[in-house]
């Protein structure tokens, strides 16, 4: 496997990595405008019509600057399976939500003490959809979620009776969906996790790296401490791997693959950011300096695939 970007790959990160550069109070209709949004979209509306790679390297981008915007929710739990399985119909529907009013989607898939489930427990029968998911991002601004039930898949209007939404914990109660057939959102979901992760790792490392090679201690940067080399050569090991594993689940979508890359992000990324956060010492605690963003979505990722024994048990499956 080729692991570098193609050219179109390469416009699309530094596109992205201009807009989420900026200062700006709504970076996600940004990125909206700039038609990022757009990439896996059919060109019949508007898109790119693009694939999981290209959505893969905007996710990275966003996580390699930690910017708080759906982009995961919304781009891997949402429009990737509606392009992959929805009907025409049902494209012409949702996908202008966030491609024209920059819309968040999002996907219901764990459950209480199940982390994306093959199997799930949440019932869809004639009267309805019934179940309770738990860790759906951005719950209470999604205009439609993607819900996994022992059915399939049914896209659902949050807003519908049936419905309650308190704060990442979703409850359905006999509501309506339109069944999205053959989805398996859970894939999407693992590629997308990972991409973002390898983001955030890759930017914690760059910001770690800037930092111990200009701050002084005895007169001497910090990179010249051997403890604090070794430390900073640990975090590019774990990133690196990281990067070639989250590429190849996005590129092949195998389960033995996103799992693998899925294990490697709850195993290591988070204890690589603490790294970082240890070489800034007291810097890194404060607000105003971007590092508790990078801690933070690590730390949301991990939660978000299940943890590292939840994910060393799915390898452990194959």
């Amino acid at each position: 496997m080729d692991f570098q970007l193609d050219e179109t790959q390469q416009e699309i990160a530094a596109l992205a990595a201009d807009v989420l550069g900026r200062e700006s109070d709504t970076p996600w209709k940004a990125l909206g405008e700039a038609g990022l949004l757009a990439l896996a979209v059919p060109e019949r509306l508007g898109g790119d019509g693009l694939g999981v790679l290209e959505t893969a390297v905007l996710l990275t981008e966003v996580g390699r600057r930690a910017v708080d915007v759906p982009a995961l929710a919304t781009l891997a739990l949402g429009v990737l399976p509606i392009v992959a399985h929805g009907t025409e119909e049902q494209q012409n529907a949702l996908l202008p939500l966030v491609t024209e009013q920059h819309g968040v989607l999002t996907a219901a898939l764990s459950e209480p003490s199940r982390p994306l489930p093959v199997s799930p427990r949440t019932t869809a029968g004639p009267d309805g959809i019934t179940g309770t998911k738990i860790n759906v991002p951005y719950a209470g601004d999604a205009v439609r979620m993607l819900v996994s039930t022992d059915s399939g898949v049914f896209v659902v209007d949050p807003e519908q009776p049936g419905v309650s939404v308190v704060d990442g914990t979703v409850t359905f109660e006999d509501a309506r969906g339109d069944l999205l057939a053959g989805a398996d959102v859970r894939r999407f979901a693992l590629a997308g996790a990972c991409a973002v992760a390898d983001g955030v790792l890759a930017g914690a490392l760059d910001l770690t790296v800037k930092h111990v090679g200009t701050r002084h201690q005895f007169g001497k940067p910090l990179a010249t401490f051997q403890s604090a080399a070794a430390l900073v050569a640990d975090v590019y090991i774990a990133s690196r791997t990281l990067h070639l594993a989250a590429l190849t689940a996005a590129w092949s979508l195998d389960d033995a693959d996103l799992d693998t890359a899925a294990y490697w992000l709850a195993a290591e990324a988070l204890p690589a950011v603490h790294s970082c956060h240890h070489l800034h010492g007291g810097l890194g605690l404060d607000i105003t300096y971007p590092m508790h963003r990078y801690y933070g979505m690590a730390k949301e990722l991990t939660r978000f695939v299940g943890g590292v024994e939840h994910r060393l048990g799915a390898i452990d499956v194959h």
